[in-house]
């Protein structure tokens, strides 16, 4: 009975939102993409709130989220001028059926890369997934695409559309050059367009977050926001929570918090960030490596990289003992074998650094943030694996025993409707 009535409520939900749809005037943005689309989303949306309301979604990015967002808001015209929607995949045939749903003005995209493995198998059925968004595009819709990526850039052909080009590729459109960044001086880099060279200043600490931000500055001037605003809004983004996220401590160390994902293909560019970082101590803690093909020998492949750029790496998870690590690293300390976050959280308190930079990489299932959250807030919440996708922050039950999240939820609930029932009272009062 419980799968049947959440199967007619989600058919509700679809219902409303189709008929929602088509009463708002605003300028509807998809992005997608193996990675970066939370970023490029994000930043967006944020240069687009300097140009008009704009209101934007990131991170809830399937088709619960997005006829959520529709029916619920029922944008009027006026009200919004750019709605800017990340759309995930989970599976095959999953972007189809939100793209047709969000029918956007304007489709973006990354990269395209194997994740997803068990469902996608091959990188063309990747891009035959992420293709979904841009043939989705209203008419005389715009498509902004990866120059560097030769499946992204595969979606222009037959395309019924415009389409401009981003990345490093002289060709490109948008052609981004001097891309610096070496922590603690966040990245930098410079876009060549028609309109001349934009340089920018972000406050992301690692280069190859170039890309993310080249594709929202590309998309945010094709749709006329002025160089100056969106130099001015790049300049102020803060990095998504657990998104190559900079946490400074108070006499303690700087965290790179990057546990919200860790597929094989980015593992690299999280290490080279490491390498280039000028600071004196370095460690790396590693967990979950997520959607890699071949067998577990990829926690050997990444320890032998790690080892040559940090003072100390730390394996925690079902994983670690697949490490590789010989008896000498580890007597000498150059390698920590751990199970829990917990775990991990009291060793780097019992032997932190003053100024060290360590680097949280892992899928999100650990929920390795909270060994950063720990030296700012009581962490009571350590239990492994909760089993929830958002991340601690958003989630704000880490202070919180994990046994009695459940309990704590229902007198919040409970609070907030004795809350709204007394301001509903006073209002009849006033009357």
């Amino acid at each position: 009975m419980r799968k049947i009535r959440k199967s007619l409520w989600h058919r509700h939900k679809l219902y409303r939102a189709r008929r929602a749809r088509p009463k708002s005037k605003a300028t509807f943005i998809g992005v997608t993409g193996s990675s970066g689309k939370s970023t490029a989303a994000a930043l967006l949306g944020h240069i687009l709130a300097s140009h008009g309301p704009t209101y934007t979604q990131v991170l809830a990015n399937a088709i619960d989220a997005l006829a959520s967002m529709l029916y619920r808001r029922m944008w009027k015209a006026g009200e919004v001028d750019y709605v800017v929607f990340e759309a995930g995949a989970y599976g095959v045939d999953t972007i189809r059926p939100m793209a047709e749903l969000l029918k956007p003005h304007v489709a973006v995209v990354t990269m395209v890369r194997l994740e997803h493995l068990a469902s996608f198998r091959t990188l063309e059925n990747v891009a035959l997934e992420k293709r979904a968004l841009v043939d989705a595009l209203r008419p005389g819709g715009l498509a902004v695409l990866n120059a560097d990526d030769p499946h992204v850039l595969g979606m222009a052909s037959g395309a019924r559309h415009r389409v401009v080009t981003f990345g490093l590729t002289d060709g490109a459109d948008y052609c981004v050059t001097d891309t610096r960044a070496a922590y603690p001086e966040p990245l930098s880099l410079k876009i060549r367009w028609r309109g001349g060279t934009l340089d920018l200043k972000t406050r992301f600490p690692a280069e190859y977050l170039w890309l993310p931000t080249a594709a929202a500055v590309a998309t945010a001037l094709e749709l006329g926001v002025p160089p100056e605003k969106v130099a001015a809004r790049v300049a102020t983004f803060q990095p998504l929570a657990n998104r190559c996220q900079v946490l400074v401590t108070d006499g303690g160390p700087h965290f790179l918090v990057d546990s919200a994902k860790a597929p094989w293909h980015s593992i690299s560019l999280a290490f080279d960030m490491v390498a280039k970082a000028k600071v004196a101590g370095k460690r790396i803690v590693l967990g979950q490596i997520s959607d890699y093909a071949g067998s577990t020998r990829k926690y050997r492949d990444a320890y032998n990289a790690e080892r040559e750029i940090a003072d100390q790496v730390i394996y925690v998870g079902d994983n670690a003992h697949r490490s590789g690590a010989g008896q000498a690293d580890r007597d000498g300390g150059r390698f920590v074998e751990l199970r829990t976050p917990r775990e991990v959280s009291d060793h780097i308190k019992r032997t932190a650094v003053a100024g060290e930079l360590i680097l949280i990489k892992s899928s999100s299932n650990l929920h390795l943030e909270r060994i950063a959250l720990a030296w700012t807030h009581d962490v009571k919440c350590w239990v492994p694996v909760c089993g929830k996708r958002s991340g601690c922050q958003g989630c704000g039950l880490f202070e919180v025993p994990f046994e009695e999240h459940r309990d704590h939820v229902r007198r919040r609930r409970r609070a907030q409707g004795w809350q709204w029932l007394r301001s509903l009272l006073m209002a009849d009062r006033r009357r």
